[in-house]
């Protein structure tokens, strides 16, 4: 007969139960919380998205991944370019 090397129940088993009961336990509180709690909630969320540290951040990122794109084209310009040398040894 097959046993798990974990026990009874192999660990992704016990991920899917722990998603589970997190999910389970998210909808009753949000339930519970109501549709006064969830506007604040929302206004809460829609003020921060519209701050300038938002703003700021954003335009962090988005400097960043232009910089890792042109780092990364010039990387392939320098291997296509660069000839093949064959080590002997």
């Amino acid at each position: 007969m097959f046993e798990w090397p974990y026990g009874k129940h192999s660990p992704m088993t016990k991920f899917r139960t722990g998603l589970i009961l997190g999910f389970a336990a998210g909808y009753y509180l949000g339930a519970q919380a109501g549709r006064e709690r969830y506007e604040q909630l929302n206004r809460l969320l829609q003020r921060a998205l519209q701050s300038d540290a938002i703003d700021h951040a954003s335009t962090a990122v988005g400097k960043a991944r232009a910089v890792i794109d042109l780092t990364r084209e010039r990387v392939v310009d320098l291997t296509e370019r660069r000839p093949v040398v064959a080590q002997s040894g």
